[in-house]
């Protein structure tokens, strides 16, 4: 029973110890404020998600969205997205803006002119990062720009346990960094220390991502119009220029005279190019009417 007791004791110790632990390395990750910790007694919108808004303590989230929607004016929506992004710290990483041509159908209003009736559709998608403390006013700016929403995910990714691992990775390199100071100087040391420091940086690296990712938000932008549009461009009439232009006489004579000039030459060209076939045929034609002639005497004779 003694033996159990302290087992119990020891059980106890363990798990203050360790959540006295947890509690340091929250505190001590650099970059995040206590501020950050207070559950939030905002109000949240109705047409916003609460994940948009959430604080709880001791969590940290990344969010994002991705929106798909209608609009009345595709290029005119997102100029007014990125005029907004400009005036609150936000910033366009993609816009891609298309037109999709429907049809194109050509109209002649004179000999001289025309009409081309295109139908098209534009569409733009885009990906933005806005602050993450103005993600719901900016969620709330564009649901105001919209005639119809088609889809909307928000995603708020819990990475407490990693900013937490984070820290524990930082603190075995540094470690890690004391112990092999103390070797003797030789290509081992220089090996492990070099290995040592490119993990230290990996790991800066990924925590600046973590605090980027922490501080801005990033949101996709899908912007279609309900309607196809209709555009009147005035153009030339190609066709009466055609007619114009296709069937001349006299010029067409002439060159039909030459053409014909040149074809003669090489007929006779080729004639001589293929002189011992005429010779060989003309032999050939020789002999059989000569034996023709002598068949039909032989016929002939009594």
């Amino acid at each position: 029973m003694k033996v159990s007791n302290n087992k119990f004791t020891l059980l106890i110790l363990s798990i203050l110890l360790l959540n006295s632990c947890k509690k340091q390395e929250a505190n001590d990750f650099v970059g995040y404020t206590s501020d950050s910790t207070k559950v939030s007694t905002e109000n949240v919108s109705d047409s916003i998600s609460y994940a948009v808004r959430q604080n709880i303590k001791d969590k940290q989230f990344v969010k994002s969205a991705d929106i798909s929607m209608e609009v009345n004016d595709v290029y005119k929506s997102t100029i007014e997205i990125e005029k907004y992004l400009i005036n609150n710290g936000g910033f366009v990483i993609l816009s891609s803006l298309n037109s999709e041509i429907i049809s194109d159908e050509t109209y002649n209003t004179s000999n001289e002119k025309a009409t081309l009736v295109r139908k098209y559709q534009t569409e733009n998608s885009m990906e933005v990062r806005v602050p993450t403390e103005k993600l719901g006013d900016f969620l709330e700016y564009i649901n105001n720009q919209k005639l119809f929403l088609k889809a909307r995910n928000i995603s708020a990714e819990d990475i407490t346990a990693n900013i937490r691992l984070a820290k524990l990775e930082s603190n075995r390199m540094q470690k890690n960094g004391q112990e092999i100071s103390k070797l003797k100087t030789n290509a081992i040391k220089v090996n492990l220390s070099n290995e040592n420091e490119s993990e230290k940086n990996y790991q800066q690296i990924q925590n600046f991502i973590t605090q980027d990712n922490l501080k801005y938000s990033s949101v996709k932008i899908y912007l279609k119009e309900p309607k196809i549009r209709i555009t009147e461009i005035a153009i030339t009439n190609s066709k009466n220029i055609d007619n114009q232009y296709k069937f001349n006489f006299f010029y067409d004579l002439k060159n039909a005279f030459v053409e014909g000039f040149y074809l003669i030459q090489k007929i006779i060209i080729g004639l001589f190019r293929i002189w011992p076939l005429l010779i060989i045929a003309f032999i050939i034609i020789f002999f059989y009417k000569k034996r023709k002639n002598k068949t039909e005497k032989e016929v002939t004779l009594p």
